[in-house]
């Protein structure tokens, strides 16, 4: 038999066996998130995120910062407004502040952010700079009530471009500041034993108080 002839369905064969191998190189990239490494999904392109999201999401870091932001948004609230074209804190604005600090230094471990917003009044530049101002006027007053700077992560402005009421006009509700839990301190001796739910969990019998029956707050204020 001619030598080609052998050799020729040999060619064919191995060319077969690279075109399936790169194929199945090329389809690693478009992995399912199951099949791919834990955490990789929330990569955002940074260097060494997808180790960090590993060790968040494997420790339960990631989970207990989102369990712990929900407890905050249920036990308080953490939106203030503004007047118009305006930083200063009104009195709604400081009893809300208010209870946001108590919250706050019930749980040392813990960091904060603070996002400022505007109505779309005005140019681009000019309200993310009173977004910061109103963001920085949450952080001053914290700091007031004896909460550390270091807690507070970032002062993040979004100026007007997350408006909660689309609207071109003066609308108060998207002249505001917004509270939210960030993460847990480093260096902290209960973070660092990984007492997670510890934290998160804290004080919930302890702060637990009953509500007077309707005979009791008859015979308080006299029937």
């Amino acid at each position: 038999m001619n030598r080609n002839a052998i050799l020729r369905p040999l060619r064919l064969a191995a060319l077969s066996l690279l075109g399936a191998t790169t194929l199945a190189l090329s389809a690693c990239d478009r992995s399912p998130d199951w099949a791919r490494e834990l955490g990789a999904s929330a990569d955002e392109g940074g260097f060494g995120a997808p180790t960090r999201n590993n060790t968040e999401i494997m420790s339960g870091e990631r989970d207990y910062v989102v369990a712990l932001g929900e407890r905050f948004a249920r036990e308080v609230p953490t939106t203030i407004t503004f007047e118009f074209d305006s930083a200063r804190l009104t009195p709604e604005a400081i009893a809300i502040l208010r209870q946001q600090a108590d919250w706050i230094k019930r749980f040392p471990e813990v960091r904060f952010r603070v996002y400022g917003h505007t109505d779309k009044v005005g140019s681009e530049a000019y309200n993310r700079q009173l977004g910061k101002r109103r963001a920085e006027a949450v952080v001053d007053f914290f700091a007031r009530q004896g909460i550390s700077r270091s807690r507070l992560e970032a002062l993040v402005s979004y100026g007007e471009d997350r408006p909660l009421v689309y609207t071109e006009g003066p609308e108060e509700r998207n002249r505001r500041t917004v509270t939210e839990v960030s993460g847990f301190v480093k260096r902290h001796p209960t973070v660092m034993n990984g007492k997670y739910a510890e934290i998160v969990f804290r004080e919930y019998v302890a702060s637990a108080t009953a509500k007077p029956t309707v005979e009791a707050q008859e015979i308080a204020s006299g029937g």
